[in-house]
């Protein structure tokens, strides 16, 4: 049980927030492809990238860890090992989907485990277009534990159902270890960090339009990379300065990657008082400081085009909608059931127990606005978005939140308690 209890306090100063998830993962997976040292600079130490890590390692890349700096050391992915037992991928939906683009063009026989959060969640995504470039792969039923037999794959042009970067990372990465033209084609943008990464490794992506292409049998070079904060993680600090009285707060070096900044799209077209000031490149990455002062909100319309840019989101976003003007509507967003827990369902009732006026919908969620929220025991499911968003509601509540659960925190952001107390000597 972890009690939070912040009702009226104002968040005032600076903060830092840890590196990226999503460019943490994908920096590893490049850097062991490669051949040659990477220096990785401000990775992220949580539960989920530390499996990306572990992963890598098992295939026989060295890496090493001082602090938050990761050197990996590889001969190339033509050179990996095969494994000695099951790849764990703990929580990590990331790891086993992107990593399983991978393992489809080696030589030799992988079997992906997860824990039981992450067997319930669907594989079929990736499944379905790996098996088209004629990848062997046996699953439970489209579910973790999967087996992959390696072999030489041939390139598709392949149109993703549904927004997905993960789907469209793990096509990309088969098709940079396959023989021709791979093609990747996207209706709405998703998070397009594996395509901005590939170039810091010497690799060649194009794209024209919404189509995405890589040529294969490209070989990476090693590189230095420094990752930005995870602007995900920010926006924890962003919505409760927006919505607790008095707030004035500067995250400093976050991502700022346009197909990442949907949430704070939204909350401006909501009356949020937010600023952002490029400060660098990190490579092909945008990087800045966040200014947030709280502000009256009222509700917005949501598109089904912009929900890929925020949907890690949503639930914070329904937190923030409680205290607008008026009923909003958070539509387009079915994908959360998919998530380390039933995501839509426990953001509906994480509400409900806060007292918050809040209807679910097929696709989504109302939400009527100014609700004075009560205290009440969360159950978070083991999902560490929901526990964080029921943290982040002790600022605003008139009694303590109460987490079930709030170890789960760690799969992404381990810190999280730190920059929270940290926070609170400040006010």
């Amino acid at each position: 049980m972890k009690k939070i209890d912040f009702n009226g306090a104002a968040l005032k100063g600076n903060l830092k927030v840890p590196g990226d998830k999503s460019i943490s993962h994908r920096a590893v997976m490049l850097g062991s492809l490669a051949k040659g040292h990477t220096r990785i600079h401000n990775f992220l130490q949580s539960e989920d990238s530390f499996r990306t890590v572990e992963a890598f390692r098992s295939l026989g890349v060295q890496i090493e860890k001082e602090q938050d700096v990761l050197d990996i050391y590889s001969d190339g992915w033509g050179l990996f090992q095969a494994p000695t037992s099951s790849l764990d991928m703990g929580n990590s939906g990331t790891t086993a989907r992107l990593i399983s683009g991978i393992l489809v063009a080696l030589p030799f026989e992988t079997t992906l485990i997860g824990d039981d959060s992450l067997c319930r969640r669907p594989m079929n995504r990736i499944i379905t277009p790996l098996i088209q470039m004629g990848a062997n792969i046996k699953s439970h039923n489209n579910r973790l534990p999967i087996t992959i037999n390696g072999r030489n794959l041939f390139p598709i042009n392949y149109t993703l159902p549904v927004d997905s970067a993960q789907v469209k990372s793990a096509v990309l990465l088969a098709g940079l270890l396959t023989e021709g033209k791979t093609a990747v084609t996207e209706k709405n943008p998703t998070r397009d960090h594996t395509e901005r990464m590939l170039p810091m490794f010497g690799g060649e992506v194009n794209k024209h339009d919404q189509v995405l292409s890589v040529h294969g049998k490209q070989r990476l070079q090693h590189t230095s990379i420094s990752v930005p904060g995870d602007i995900s993680s920010a926006s924890f600090w962003i919505a409760a300065a927006s919505i607790t009285p008095e707030s004035h707060l500067t995250i400093k070096d976050v991502g700022l990657n346009p197909t990442r900044t949907g949430f704070i799209d939204v909350l401006k077209r909501m009356g949020a008082n937010i600023k952002t000031d490029i400060t660098r490149y990190e490579g092909e990455e945008l990087v800045g400081d966040i200014h947030v002062k709280y502000s009256h909100l009222k509700p917005t319309s949501i598109y089904q085009h912009e929900v890929a840019s925020f949907i890690d989101e949503v639930p914070l976003l329904a937190l923030v909608a409680t205290q607008a003007e008026g009923t909003m509507k958070i539509k387009h967003v079915e994908e959360l059931k998919y998530k380390e827990s039933n995501r839509l369902e426990a953001t509906f009732e994480m509400l409900q127990a806060l007292n918050a006026n809040v209807t679910l919908l097929e696709d989504g969620l109302q939400i009527e606005g100014k609700s004075n929220l009560v205290g009440n025991q969360i159950n978070t499911y083991g999902d560490h978005r929901i526990a964080m968003v029921g943290s982040i509601a002790g600022f605003i509540t008139n009694q303590t939140v109460t987490l079930n659960d709030a170890a789960c925190i760690n799969i992404s952001y381990p810190t999280f308690f730190d920059n929270l107390y940290q926070i609170a000597k400040q006010m």
